[in-house]
């Protein structure tokens, strides 16, 4: 999985994960289209472990991907219901107060 962490002093961090292999391409649902980038995601590919670690502190989680996805349902922090399908891939975004 691909991870960064945008530091935003003052309003949280916004954690970005996505699937090693989503990096760089667009999915497409009827007229939508999401680009998911290296300019958003990073270039830093991370074991589930560091993800874990990522998405304990995150205040705004966002999520492309089966496998990101996963780590957070698997950590309790979202449902698969929580989840929209754009084209066959899941994304989630959780925002904590």
């Amino acid at each position: 999985m691909f991870l960064k962490i945008h530091r935003s002093p003052g309003t949280g961090d916004v954690v970005a994960v996505c699937d090693r292999e989503l990096l760089n391409t667009t999915i497409t649902d009827g007229d939508l289209r999401v680009t998911i980038s290296d300019g958003f995601y990073g270039t830093t590919c991370v074991d589930e472990a560091a993800v874990t670690e990522a998405l304990s502190r995150g205040d705004n989680i966002n999520l492309m991907g089966e496998r990101s996805v996963g780590v957070a349902v698997k950590l309790g922090l979202v449902s698969r219901a929580d989840c929209i399908i754009i084209g066959s891939v899941p994304h989630v975004q959780i925002y904590r107060f």
